[in-house]
C-alpha cells in the first residue's frame, strides 16, 4: 500500500481532524489539496507541509455550493494533474434539544455534512472514472453514524446518512475500481468537541467534568479520547488500500465505544 504519486483532496483541512489527515497523507507521499472555506488558513497549512518537505496546495471550497465544489475540483485537476483520494471531512456541530432545534440549524447541518459529501463525491468520482485508475472516497463519519446521543438530532441523522452514501458509491464504483468507506471516530479533543462540553453541561444540567466522564467517554474501554493521530492513521490506511476487498465499510475508531 502506497500513496506515492497519489493526489488527495481533503475538505475542511485548514484545522482539526482534516488538517491532521492532510499532514499524514503528505508524510506518506501524497500530494495533498487543502480544501477549506477559510483559504488563508488553508494556505498556511499547505505552506507548512511544503516547508516540511511534502507536496501541498490550497483551494477555496464551500462544500454546500455545487459551483464552488466543481471549481475547487477543477482547480485541483488543473494544478496537480489528477485526483485519486477524496476525504470528505468538512463539518460543524450545533447541539440542542429537538423541540428547540431551529430548522435553519437543521438545514445548515445537513447541508455541510450530507450535501457536502454528495457534491464532492459527484465532482471527484467523474475524474476518478475518467482516469481509469480507480480511487478512494473516505467519509468522516462518527460513532454517531451508528449510535444516538441527546441534543444531536441533525448530527446523528447526517452521520447515519454517510453510511448509506458510501455503500451506494461502493456498489456503483466497484466495477471502476473506486472504493468508498466511512471512518467513525469517537470523541476527539478538537475545538469542535471542546465547544460542546459547556453547551452539553448547560443543556443537561451537569458539570463539564461529568459531560466528559459520563457522557462522552463513559462507553470507552479505557476512558480515553480518540486522538487525531488515531483518525489520520485510519484515513491513510484506507486511502492506500489497493483493492476493493475493503469497500462499503465503516471503521470505528473509538477506544471500544460501539463495537461492531
Amino acid at each position: 500500500m502506497t500513496l506515492k504519486d497519489k493526489v488527495a483532496l481533503i475538505t475542511g483541512a485548514a484545522s482539526g481532524i482534516g488538517e491532521h489527515c492532510a499532514r499524514k497523507l503528505a508524510v506518506d507521499g501524497a500530494t495533498v489539496v487543502i480544501a477549506d472555506l477559510n483559504l488563508v488558513n488553508a494556505q498556511r497549512v499547505a505552506e507548512d507541509i511544503v516547508a516540511s518537505g511534502g507536496k501541498a496546495i490550497a483551494v477555496a471550497m464551500d462544500v454546500t455550493s455545487e459551483e464552488a465544489v466543481n471549481e475547487g475540483v477543477a482547480e485541483t485537476i488543473s494544478r496537480v494533474g489528477g485526483l485519486d483520494v477524496l476525504v470528505s471531512n468538512a463539518g460543524i456541530q450545533i447541539v440542542n434539544r429537538i423541540e428547540d432545534y431551529a430548522f435553519s440549524d437543521w438545514k445548515k447541518m445537513l447541508a455541510i455534512h450530507l450535501d457536502g459529501a454528495f457534491l464532492t463525491t459527484k465532482a471527484a468520482i467523474r475524474h476518478m472514472y475518467a482516469s481509469n485508475k480507480g480511487g478512494s472516497l473516505i467519509y468522516m463519519g462518527s460513532v454517531h453514524s451508528h449510535e444516538a446521543s441527546q441534543l444531536k438530532s441533525a448530527y446523528v441523522t447526517a452521520k447515519h446518512g454517510l453510511l448509506g452514501l458510501a455503500r451506494v458509491v461502493a456498489k456503483e464504483g466497484g466495477i471502476r475500481g473506486v472504493r468508498a468507506n466511512v471512518v467513525c471516530p469517537g470523541f476527539v479533543r478538537t475545538p469542535l468537541v471542546d465547544k460542546q462540553i459547556p453547551e452539553q453541561a448547560e443543556a443537561l444540567g451537569i458539570s463539564p467534568q461529568e459531560v466528559v466522564k459520563n457522557v462522552m467517554l463513559k462507553d470507552t474501554v479505557d476512558g480515553g479520547f480518540t486522538s487525531l493521530a488515531d483518525v489520520a492513521n485510519t484515513v491513510a490506511f484506507l486511502a492506500g488500500f489497493e483493492s476493493s476487498a475493503l469497500t462499503g465499510q465503516s471503521i470505528v475508531v473509538s477506544h471500544g465505544w460501539y463495537m461492531q
